[in-house]
């Protein structure tokens, strides 16, 4: 098992902890006995979950608030810990967004927070706290990423790619570590339902249309699967059969006849193609 050991002053670190995977990820680790650090923007969410898991399973929750698109905010988090007496065991770098719509017609400045969330923000808590974690020869880092990873995403582009980073580098991190009792695992979730396709500026109908029912996960089901591949030490887990099979085909299927299919699927490139 993979999982680090219960202790007081041992914590996992859970970034997007307000809602959605990650407050679910927060809730099954305190459920297994772990303490969890909570990190996001809306510290009202993040207490209140806190509170929640520190009752239910009388673990230690504790509350950092940050903005993942500026370093220092990030750095911060390490410092917050290190004051309070905890040591990181366990990294979940599962904050994320994503923009919609052709890049011609973008906005700049959520392209570059998206990118410094997605990707900016992974590479540096990793080199932040992988650190400590070799030191104390224990820890684990759960990054996730999405099924967008493995093609390319006309309407999403920016996101697929930030994503396909992040499989990338988490395969490159976990081969550094080999022989170390520190393991790296990538979470790759096709879609979910919570707030993300709101926040991406999908309607209901269109998020839940553009995609079959079968590969539609919950969020509770996506968590667990990610915390069960960390303990199983696994390299990529893949939730839902559906998924699988939707990765495996946007790694294999040629692209000259993948991405215009995907291009003409996808909502956000509806206006452009019947302009």
């Amino acid at each position: 098992m993979t999982l680090p050991a219960p202790a007081p002053a041992r914590t996992c670190v859970v970034t997007g902890a307000s809602s959605g995977i990650g407050a679910e990820i927060a809730r099954g680790l305190a459920s297994r006995g772990l303490g969890v650090t909570l990190v996001a923007r809306r510290e009202d969410r993040l207490r209140a979950l806190a509170d929640e898991v520190a009752t239910a399973h009388g673990v230690r929750a504790e509350v950092v608030t940050a903005d993942l698109t500026d370093e220092a905010s990030r750095t911060r988090i390490l410092t917050e810990i290190t004051e309070r007496g905890l040591s990181v065991d366990m990294l979940v770098n599962n904050a994320g967004f994503s923009t919609t719509g052709p890049v011609s017609a973008n906005d700049p400045a959520g392209e570059i927070a998206m990118l410094r969330t997605n990707v900016e923000a992974v590479a540096h808590l990793c080199s932040l706290f992988l650190p400590g974690m070799v030191e104390r020869a224990r820890g684990a880092i759960l990054n996730v990423a999405s099924t967008a990873a493995f093609q390319p995403l006309p309407g999403q582009a920016g996101y697929a790619a930030s994503k396909a980073f992040v499989l990338s580098y988490s395969h490159a991190v976990r081969a550094e570590l080999a022989g170390t009792p520190i393991t790296v695992t990538v979470l790759c979730p096709g879609p979910v339902k919570t707030e993300f396709a709101e926040a991406a500026g999908f309607s209901e109908e269109e998020s839940t249309g553009s995609l079959p029912a079968i590969m539609w996960e919950s969020a509770t089901d996506v968590a667990t699967a990610g915390i069960d591949g960390v303990a199983r030490g696994k390299a990529v887990v893949i939730p839902g059969a559906a998924n699988k099979v939707s990765a495996a085909g946007g790694h294999l299927v040629p692209r000259s006849l993948l991405l215009p299919l995907l291009a003409r699927q996808h909502p956000a490139l509806r206006d452009t193609r019947n302009a």
